[in-house]
């Protein structure tokens, strides 16, 4: 029995590597994202979080505060969320252009880089929703 399938060469052995290597490398750029959007969704959700839960206290006198303290400290979260998230996608599109280079290959569509723009939008509704009351909440 002799085997027809020929062995790769080692260029075709270098290429494949090469190219596994880059999936793993952009695999773990969006781990990174994920890590940056968990982080940034959290402090945004308990800003808004602590936000509606103290000013209803404030107003009724059942929490000693200053009046807008519950509307600064989650404003604070908030705005700490969303910057967080800005220097995540940003360090995620630079290292990915880095990675490209002057590289031909295409890179698969980022839903991680969808759903961080999203989150940043959601960032922005609470904040309007603090400020003017937008969304009903």
């Amino acid at each position: 029995m002799s085997d027809t399938t020929a062995a790769p060469t080692s260029n075709e052995l270098a290429v494949q590597r090469t190219d596994m290597a880059l999936g793993r490398t952009v695999m773990a750029l969006e781990r990174t994202l994920m890590a940056w959007l968990r982080t940034a969704l959290s402090l945004i959700s308990f800003g808004f979080t602590l936000y509606k839960v103290l000013e209803p206290l404030v107003d009724k006198g059942t929490v000693t505060m200053r009046a807008n303290a519950p509307r600064n400290l989650g404003l604070f979260l908030i705005f700490l969320g969303i910057g967080l998230l800005l220097i995540g996608i940003f360090e995620y599109t630079t290292a990915k252009k880095r990675l490209i280079g002057d590289s031909e290959k295409k890179l698969p569509f980022s839903f991680t880089l969808v759903a961080s723009i999203a989150i940043l939008l959601v960032g922005v509704f609470t904040i309007l929703n603090i400020f003017f009351g937008f969304g009903g909440f």
